[in-house]
């Protein structure tokens, strides 16, 4: 069995290199910027166009670290653990991102007093209000995967119990996309994405007790379903934005991100492991909810009087510096504050998980 309080640092590395990859899709895919800024990048959007399947790597990477943090803890402290990570930096970038949209925004992006409190609860999805920056959908995601997480803490999470989840979870996944399961299942299950968040917590599984016939098999399972709806997934994308994916391409990205993530459950990536990724790690969550309407309001406003190149790069490290303002003075200060308003008493036992956070 492995020490599950060492920390994987090259997990933090690999959340920055997926944040990137999303925010290099924003801001140079012609497609997705179409109408929201006068400034292009042809050439570059050929190969930025897949940097959305950053959000795929963020997926498989939260069900490795998600299980990873979970293991071990009350279901008090799994919600606790939720809350204070993902909540101080999301209810900053609501405001941020309101205020600089309503100062600066002239109608680029709409945002109303109604649709930001509805945000700040992140359960807008469920009375379908908008969200108050687009890149709030995968937030939704995560809080239903939590859901699952926080059933399998509740029950208590053994060996047995996780394997046997992961695979009623896929069978689920497979009836849904079969039309055998009504599509409101599809709400818990998650058919579109369930594929990432079952193999990394098989991954998980991996480190933590060794490789086995049954994660042998759940993570080719889940990887061969990934690749059929990536597939899918960027010929829906393509219509939209009225390019051309290579499947080729998509295919070759989904399973790089499986054998990165299995390298990792192998511990073969230990030797690029390093200490400062801690740092680069505590960036993404704070970039990813920062940088896109406020980026593109900031490309509309500065776009006719900086070179475009100069601004791209001046515009990633602005949101890079704002994501470390964020972490350094928001999320360090608050989270052990929030913690203790939210935990009470702790056990005098009770052990910190130094787990990656998803």
């Amino acid at each position: 069995m492995r020490n599950r309080t060492e920390r994987l640092y090259e997990i933090d590395g690999l959340r920055l290199l997926a944040a990137l990859a999303v925010v290099l899709f924003h801001y140079l895919f012609s497609g997705w910027a179409g109408g929201k800024t006068t400034v292009a990048f042809p050439a570059e959007s050929a190969w930025a166009k897949y940097g959305y399947l950053g959000v795929d790597l963020f997926f498989l990477i939260s069900g490795f670290v998600v299980l990873m943090s979970a293991w071990g803890r009350t279901p008090r402290q799994f919600v606790v653990s939720r809350v204070v990570r993902l909540y101080p930096a999301y209810w900053l970038g609501i405001a941020v991102t309101s205020i600089v949209t309503v100062a600066l925004g002239h109608g680029l992006f709409q945002v109303s007093l109604p649709q930001v409190l509805a945000n700040l609860t992140m359960f807008q999805a469920l009375p379908n209000i908008e969200n108050v920056d687009v890149v709030y959908w995968t937030l939704w995601a995560e809080m239903r995967f939590y859901v699952i997480v926080f059933a399998l803490v509740l029950i208590g999470m053994t060996r047995g119990r996780i394997m046997a989840a992961l695979w009623g979870w896929l069978g689920l996944t497979f009836l849904v996309e079969a039309g055998v399961l009504p599509q409101i299942a599809d709400l818990v299950v998650q058919s579109e994405f369930s594929h990432y968040f079952i193999a990394g917590m098989a991954l998980f599984m991996l480190y933590r007790f060794g490789l086995n016939v049954q994660i042998a098999l759940i993570v080719p399972i889940c990887l061969g379903n990934a690749v059929y709806r990536a597939i899918g997934y960027a010929e829906a994308v393509g219509e939209r934005y009225s390019v051309t994916y290579s499947p080729v391409v998509i295919t070759a990205v989904v399973v790089l991100i499986f054998l990165v993530m299995t390298f990792i459950a192998l511990r073969v990536t230990r030797v690029l492991a390093r200490p400062w990724l801690v740092t680069a790690g505590a960036l993404t969550y704070p970039l990813y909810l920062l940088h896109a309407h406020i980026g593109f309001i900031l490309f509309a406003r500065l776009g006719e009087t900086v070179p475009k190149y100069v601004l791209l790069v001046a515009m990633i490290a602005v949101m890079l510096g704002a994501a470390y303002l964020v972490h350094r003075f928001v999320e360090r200060p608050l989270a052990p504050r929030l913690k203790r308003l939210l935990s009470g008493r702790q056990p005098a036992n009770h052990r910190k998980v130094a787990a990656p956070v998803g």
